[in-house]
């Protein structure tokens, strides 16, 4: 195991933000729940040199609000708390914290004390962070310095450089906090004295050997959908297993215009992998006839792929396990599930369940192995890059696993995909011939459940509406809409209204991440 930092979560929604920090600085890192018993597992691994404490939405002034759970003080090992992290560690350690009459959220000035190890190498001692609290210190625990007060006078950090604890009310893990990067790297780095070998091929030289000494001599079946994480995983497990990786292209009738086609030629030809095709779009639409929960759809998508795979399985001797392209974020969303979908154990509300972890039937017959599970989107991409693959395809754009199965609202039937699926593909022709592909982070089309009136030459039209999306953002946990030109929204328009048959009306969702999600399900 690398050098590590434990990050345990109270439900922030900037948690993922300090994973990604820290992985891009080289830093190998984990998330727990504050009431995960895996927690204190991990943070007991000599390999783990510090701990850091999310934010969250609760009140440490309410009874039973989350703690950090004794036994993880008792590991010794530095820490700092972000926010509701510094909060909790203030109480624990003797300190007050009060609701505020003065809440901080967004842009806010602090001055900073250099005198503690933690900001003692900062260029500035006045910089701009980013707030978001309502409760506050107003008295620093026993062995805390108040290390940096706001332009409203309130605590903004503390420290204990004895103990190695320290202390920030605002959030360094976000784009708007001034050297926020360097704070998260001097903790980690410095103070706790992680190595920095987290690097694009030290991972795919890591995840290569896990997947070898899993899967040995067994065969192993890939559900390759032609989206970047299965393709990297293609790639990396022909690299560890070579001929006993078998790979299943499901055609769900959910994939985007000629899409089963073009991965076929991409895998087949170019890369010489086994790969078996198998034609299920009824089997998809039957089994979705009727549901328009977004849930359920997922659920039932993922059910669906996973008795193929066993069906397959079958025929295939000695096959052993299912690999799958479940990466960090699907993990990290989906923790709610086991605990009644609501929430889950660091308290954070589940978004949304994914095919991978979500949906799998008790039995499968098959044992999981899931090399990507612990990597976010751009680490995915940095290893398809060190693996050789093309850069037109590590770099597309996101698909759901779920595939337009939740980009169509309501219940999904063939002609509702065969529509969406056109839209769709216009509108990514338009955007890489406007050279704007590259410039958004995500764009496609949603069927929207909804019929608009029309005049289509001299008849009046009753027809279904086509929504367009398209976003950009660094880390998918927070996103602007795409201000692309009018000019290019109208011939947009209009060639779908003209070439799909069954569409009459575009608009384009401005909305932005949050409130909205990227996808509309």
């Amino acid at each position: 195991m690398d050098d590590a930092i434990l990050i345990l979560d109270f439900g922030s929604q900037y948690t993922q933000l300090i994973a990604r920090r820290l992985r891009e600085a080289g830093i190998y890192c984990e998330i727990f729940g504050w009431r995960s018993a895996k927690a204190l597992e991990f943070a007991k691994k000599t390999a783990t040199k510090g701990i850091i404490l999310s934010g969250g939405p609760e009140s440490v002034t309410e009874a039973g609000a989350p703690a950090v759970p004794q036994a993880l003080w008792d590991v010794k090992k530095p820490v700092l708390g972000i926010c509701y992290g510094m909060q909790t560690l203030t109480a624990h350690f003797g300190g007050r914290v009060e609701r505020g009459t003065t809440r901080e959220f967004g842009h806010a000035n602090i001055t900073a004390d250099h005198g503690n190890a933690l900001f003692a190498e900062l260029p500035e001692e006045n910089f701009s962070v980013w707030m978001s609290h309502g409760d506050h210190v107003t008295q620093a625990a026993e062995g805390f310095a108040v290390a940096a007060t706001s332009h409203n006078g309130l605590v903004a950090a503390v420290a204990d450089d004895a103990r190695k604890i320290y202390g920030l009310q605002f959030h360094p893990e976000v784009t708007h906090t001034a050297f926020g990067g360097a704070i998260l790297q001097r903790f980690a780095l410095d103070i706790c004295g992680c190595r920095a070998t987290w690097t694009p091929d030290h991972i795919v030289e890591t995840a290569i050997e896990n997947a070898r000494q899993q899967i040995g001599n067994k065969r192993v079946i890939l559900g390759l959908s032609g989206g970047v994480d299965s393709s990297v995983l293609a790639a990396l497990l022909d690299k560890a297993v070579g001929g006993n990786l078998t790979c299943i292209f499901v055609d769900t009738g959910l994939l985007r215009l000629d899409e089963g086609d073009k991965v076929m030629r991409m895998f087949a030809s170019q890369k010489g992998l086994n790969v078996i095709r198998v034609d299920a779009a009824e089997k998809f639409f039957a089994a979705l006839q009727g549901v328009a929960d977004p849930e359920d759809k997922r659920k039932i998508i993922g059910r669906c792929f996973v008795e193929i795979f066993e069906e397959e399985a079958g025929k295939i001797e000695n096959a052993a396990f299912l690999a799958q392209g479940t990466i960090y974020p699907d993990v990290i969303e989906s923790a709610g599930a086991g605990s009644g979908g609501k929430k889950n154990d660091g308290g954070a509300h589940v978004i949304k369940s994914h095919h991978n972890v979500g949906g799998l039937p008790e039995e499968m017959g098959l044992e999981l192995v899931e090399p990507l599970r612990l990597l976010f989107k751009d680490e995915v991409r940095k290893i398809g890059e060190e693996l050789g693959l093309p850069r037109d395809m590590v770099y597309r754009h996101p698909f759901p696993g779920p595939g337009l199965g939740v980009r169509i609202l309501g219940e999904v039937t063939a002609e509702a995909a065969d529509i969406l699926r056109r839209a769709d593909d216009i509108f990514i022709e338009e955007l890489q011939t406007a050279e704007l592909y590259d410039s958004v982070s995500q764009a496609f089309a949603v069927f929207l459940p909804v019929r608009s009136v029309a005049v289509m030459g001299d008849g009046r039209a009753y027809e279904p509406v086509i929504a367009l999306r398209a976003v950009e953002t660094v880390d998918f946990m927070t996103a602007g809409w795409a201000h692309l030109p009018y000019d290019f929204l109208d011939r947009v328009s209009r060639r779908i209204t003209g070439e799909v048959k069954g569409v009459s009306r575009v608009v384009y969702d401005i909305s932005g991440k949050p409130p909205a999600t990227i996808e509309w399900e």
